[in-house]
C-alpha cells in the first residue's frame, strides 16, 4: 500500500455506516419483508454504506452480514472505509465460489444496473429474476443524519460565499460565458468544492451547472430543469458558449451545485451587468422569490410535497404561468427537489409525490421564469426541513444582484 493514509477524521464514521445499515434492513423489512439479498453495485449507494468508490459490489443478505466485494481497488477500500467486512476478488466467479447461488429474486437497483452486468452477474451467481430495491434506499436517503447535513452545511456556506460574494468580482464586459465558467471552477475548488456535480438521473453530463448570459439562458437543453443554456457544442452541451459576451444590460444567469465530502447543495443566482433590468423583469423576479419563500415556509414535517405543489401553482395566475419553470413549451413540473449524495434526489415538490415530508430532509426550491429578450430570473437555494419551516443554507441573497 501506499505510504500516504487517508486520515480517520476523513472517513465516514462507523457508527454512521451501521446506522445507515440498520435503517435499510428496517425498511426492507417493512416495505418487502421477503427479501433475502440485496445487492449494490452503483458507486454512489457503495460510497452511503461503505465510505468508498470502488468497482465491485456490495451484498447485504437478510440473515447475514453484509460483505463488500471490490476488484479495483482493495487496498484502497481498506484505507478509506471503516466498513467491517471487505473482501477482494478478481472477477465475479472468486465471489460466486465464496458465496454460492443468489436465492431467486435477488433485490438490485435497477435503475442503475446495466443488462450486460446483470446478464454476467446471472452467469455467475444463478439467479433468474431480480426486484427492484431503488424506491427503499432513496427513502433512507432522503433523511438525512447530523452527519450528512453537517457536509451539506459547510457546502451551503461556500456556495453562499461563491455566488454572492464573488461571482459578482469577476465578471467583466467582453468574458464568454465558458470563461466564466471557467473562473467558477477555480473558485469553487479554492473554496473546497469536491470536484463533481452528481446527478441520478440516466446519462446526465454536468459539470458545474448552467451558466447563461442574456437569453442563453433560456436556449432549449435536454436538462429537465427551469433553466437553459448552449454549453460548449453540440457534442458537449455543458458550461457556458465560447461565443457568447457579457455585454452592457445583460442578465447573468448562474445556476450550479456545490459540494463537501460526497454531499451536495444547489443554487442560482442573478446578476444585473451595467446596467438595471427593465422593471417589468425585476418585478417577476421579486415574484419568484415571493414564491420559493412560500414554499420554504411550508417545509414542515408532515407536510404533502404534491399539496405544497398544488397549493402553490393554484395561486399564481395564468399569465404569470406562462413561461413559468421554463420557457415555452419546454416547462417542467416541479417547484423543488430532494437533494444530498446526487443534486436530483427524492422526494420532489411535484405532483404524485404523497409521502409526508421529515425532519432532516434536504430540498432545493427553484421557481424560475423565462422572459423573452431577458432570460430566466428567479432564484434556488437549498433548504433543510425543521420543525419550524425549511432552513436556508445557502444564503440569503434575493438575486439579481447589480454589477455596475
Amino acid at each position: 500500500m501506499a505510504a500516504w493514509v487517508l486520515a480517520d477524521n476523513k472517513k465516514v464514521p462507523e457508527e454512521e455506516l451501521k446506522s445507515r445499515m440498520a435503517r435499510f434492513r428496517k425498511i426492507m423489512d417493512e416495505r418487502q419483508p421477503e427479501w433475502r439479498l440485496a445487492i449494490f453495485v452503483s458507486k454512489v449507494n457503495m460510497y452511503y454504506f461503505t465510505g468508498t468508490m470502488q468497482d465491485g459490489f456490495l451484498a447485504i443478505p437478510r440473515d447475514g452480514e453484509a460483505v463488500l466485494w471490490v476488484r479495483r481497488s482493495y487496498e484502497r477500500a481498506l484505507d478509506e472505509s471503516l466498513f467491517p467486512d471487505i473482501r477482494p476478488m478478481q472477477s465475479y466467479r472468486d465471489a460466486a465460489q465464496a458465496m454460492g447461488m443468489f436465492p431467486c429474486p435477488v433485490h438490485m437497483e435497477t435503475e442503475k444496473v446495466p443488462l450486460a452486468m446483470y446478464q454476467r452477474m446471472q452467469k455467475y451467481f444463478g439467479f433468474t429474476a431480480c426486484l427492484s430495491l431503488d424506491a427503499e434506499i432513496m427513502a433512507i436517503r432522503a433523511i438525512k443524519s447530523p452527519y450528512e447535513l453537517s457536509c451539506m452545511r459547510r457546502s451551503g456556506q461556500a456556495h453562499k460565499t461563491i455566488l454572492e460574494d464573488r461571482v459578482p468580482q469577476v465578471l467583466r464586459e467582453g468574458m464568454t460565458e465558458a470563461e466564466l465558467a471557467a473562473d467558477l471552477f477555480s473558485i469553487m475548488m479554492e473554496e473546497g468544492f469536491h470536484g463533481v456535480t452528481r446527478f441520478g438521473m440516466f446519462d446526465t453530463e454536468m459539470i458545474l451547472g448552467q451558466v447563461g448570459f442574456g437569453d442563453s439562458s433560456i436556449y432549449p437543453s435536454y436538462f429537465n430543469g427551469p433553466g437553459g443554456h448552449i454549453g460548449l457544442s453540440p457534442a458537449v452541451p455543458a458550461l457556458g458558449s465560447r461565443e457568447r459576451r457579457l455585454k452592457k444590460g445583460d442578465l447573468v444567469f448562474v445556476d450550479i451545485g456545490f459540494g463537501v465530502d460526497g454531499y451536495h447543495t444547489d443554487k442560482t443566482m442573478t446578476y444585473m451587468f451595467g446596467q438595471k433590468l427593465p422593471d417589468y423583469a425585476i418585478e417577476i423576479h421579486e415574484r419568484c422569490v415571493a414564491i420559493q419563500d412560500r414554499i420554504a415556509s411550508l417545509l414542515k414535517p408532515g407536510a404533502i410535497p404534491s399539496k405544497i405543489y398544488q397549493e402553490i401553482m393554484s395561486g399564481l395566475e395564468p399569465e404569470f404561468l406562462e413561461n413559468f419553470m421554463g420557457f415555452g413549451k419546454r416547462t417542467v413540473k416541479f417547484l423543488g427537489h430532494g437533494i444530498g449524495l446526487v443534486v436530483d434526489e427524492l422526494p420532489v415538490i411535484a405532483q404524485g409525490f404523497d409521502e409526508p415530508i421529515q425532519e432532516g430532509m434536504a430540498f432545493a426550491l427553484e421557481p424560475k421564469k423565462g422572459i423573452a429578450g431577458i432570460g430566466m430570473v428567479g432564484i434556488e437555494n437549498t433548504f433543510v426541513v425543521t420543525a419550524d419551516g425549511g432552513e436556508c443554507i445557502t444564503g440569503s441573497s434575493r438575486g439579481l444582484i447589480p454589477v455596475y
